[in-house]
This record gives structure tokens, C-alpha cells and sequence, in this order.
């Protein structure tokens, strides 16, 4: 099977800036595009942002100006680095990616467990 595990969410108080990480691990034949979403309490989830198997990033309304997503093909993972935070940024950020696993014929999409960020003086 395949697992994605986020990390680096925490308590940051407003202004600060955190970096989420999500590993990807299983049989994996190839991962094309990852992403992050978040979901505030009592709010629907939302796509932060996107990045191409290739690099190229795309982002939500939530994740514009300043948030910035990488990856790191060779170690099956991505990144979120999240600056100049509020406290609206306060939610449970989750690692999405399209994932070709070994001997599969259909892409699959995977979730992670979720990281919870919290923004608060």
C-alpha cells in the first residue's frame, strides 16, 4: 500500500511561518501531482496549492502571496512553507498526491492523516 505522512504543524504565533512536510512511501511506481489542502473548523476543505510531477506550481485563493509549495521527487516528498501567517490560516493541513503504485494500471489518489497548524498571540 501506500502511506503519506505529514509533519511540522504546530503553534505559531501570528507573523511566524512553519514548513510542512509530507513523505510518500509504499509501492510506488510514480507520483505525479501532490497537494496541500487545509480545513478550518466548521469549513469545508479547501485546495492551498498544487505542484507538477514536473515542478510547477499552482495555488489556491488560501495559499496566493504567502505560501510556497516544492517537492523532492527523488525522496517522494513535498513541501509547504507558510510565511507571514494569520490566525484564519488556523487549520488541519492535509498532503494529497496521484499516485501510480507498482503493478497498478489506474492512478490512485492518496490522503494523509493531517498536520493541525494553529495561529494565535
Amino acid at each position: 500500500q501506500v502511506q503519506l505522512v505529514e509533519s511540522g504543524g504546530g503553534l505559531v504565533q501570528p507573523g511566524g511561518s512553519l514548513r510542512l512536510s509530507c513523505a510518500a512511501s509504499g509501492s510506488i511506481r510514480h507520483i505525479a501531482n501532490m497537494r496541500w489542502y487545509r480545513q478550518a473548523p466548521g469549513k469545508e476543505r479547501e485546495l492551498v496549492a498544487t505542484i507538477t510531477d514536473n515542478g510547477t506550481p499552482n495555488y489556491g485563493d488560501s495559499g496566493k502571496g504567502r505560501f510556497t509549495i516544492s517537492r523532492d521527487n527523488a525522496n517522494q516528498s513535498v513541501f509547504l512553507q507558510m510565511n507571514s501567517l494569520k490566525p484564519e490560516d488556523t487549520a488541519v493541513y492535509y498532503c494529497n498526491a496521484d499516485i501510480f503504485m507498482i503493478y497498478a494500471l489506474e492512478i490512485r489518489q492518496f490522503w494523509g492523516q493531517g498536520t493541525q497548524v494553529t495561529v494565535s498571540s
